[in-house]
């Protein structure tokens, strides 16, 4: 199930933005950086060719862990491969360097809900997936990730050290306390649409008491 709702969301996204995809293809089969790897369409086309590679580690991973039982092998196989590869391209694309990076100085936008406004649906779009993987596959892989205000606050710490590496890198991004929020719930919002499959702690059994020594 967790595989057919990942292969369905990506198909959808794919058929969605296919056009602006298809530009970045020629310079990505080139194997060229410009063009490819520093463009967010060559990253989403690199990611989504990538696919069959990252299911072949989860089949290698789920393999090598039999012993964890066939469930749940499976399981922590697709939360690791998923969470690493469904996140590291979206932080990838949010420090790409802007064109005055390294000589326009670092902007900080601490004022909650002012950016939000200037973002418009696709750059709020963007911002909840960013770490939509990460709020999607950790509860799966760690029972301590399986509550809401965790997710929230991974989301944020994630979100506050990627807008601190803009900030201090000087990409020429603004480094916004809205990037924060929105970063954070989408990783809660992606977390709720897995939660049926959340990994939970079971409750150990009950041990029985010694009986007392009874006395001669």
């Amino acid at each position: 199930m967790l595989v057919v709702l990942a292969f369905l969301g990506l198909a959808g996204a794919a058929f969605v933005v296919r056009r602006p995809l298809l530009m970045a293809a020629p310079a990505c089969r080139a194997g060229r950086w410009h063009g490819c790897f520093d463009t967010e369409n060559g990253v989403l086309l690199m990611t989504l060719v990538g696919l069959p590679l990252a299911a072949l580690a989860v089949v290698a991973l789920a393999l090598s862990r039999r012993a964890a039982g066939p469930t749940s092998a499976w399981r922590l196989s697709l939360a690791e491969v998923g969470l690493a590869y469904g996140t590291a391209p979206f932080v990838w694309m949010t420090l790409m360097p802007g064109p005055g990076a390294g000589v326009v100085p670092g902007r900080v936008s601490l004022v909650p809900l002012r950016d939000l406004v200037t973002m418009g649906p696709l750059g709020i779009g963007g911002n909840l997936l960013v770490f939509a993987a990460l709020g999607f596959f950790a509860p799966l892989r760690f029972a301590a990730l399986a509550s809401v205000p965790r997710l929230l606050a991974l989301g944020a710490a994630g979100s506050a050290v990627v807008e601190t590496l803009q900030y201090v890198l000087r990409l020429d991004r603004v480094s916004s306390v809205d990037d924060v929020l929105v970063n954070a719930a989408g990783a809660a919002l992606f977390g709720l649409a897995s939660r049926r499959w959340w990994r939970t702690v079971a409750p150990a059994p009950d041990r029985p008491h010694p009986a007392p020594a009874r006395a001669d």
